[in-house]
């Protein structure tokens, strides 16, 4: 008799956390995407490119330049690395 109420415990238990899961899932995700737009909103202005902001970035950045490259500048040491067996 101890082992049946056992194993109805832990089916009970097991479909009560699913349901649980089932409704609260959901909503925690959507609490997690929503603070997490808040941070990126915050890191970048709260800016967002619409339609027409778009045509303007297209005419102000048709002018690229190469960047420049200083060959006298010294970028580091070169390590010669041997293989150790």
């Amino acid at each position: 008799m101890v082992l049946l109420q056992t194993i109805l415990i832990l089916i009970l238990v097991y479909y009560g956390i699913k349901i649980l899961l089932k409704w609260l899932a959901p909503r925690l995700l959507n609490y997690a995407v929503k603070k997490t737009t808040e941070r990126f909103g915050g890191q970048f202005g709260g800016h967002q490119e619409g339609p027409a902001d778009m045509g303007k970035q297209r005419k102000t950045n048709n002018k690229r330049t190469a960047p420049k490259s200083n060959p006298s500048k010294k970028v580091g040491e070169y390590i010669d690395f041997e293989e150790i067996e």
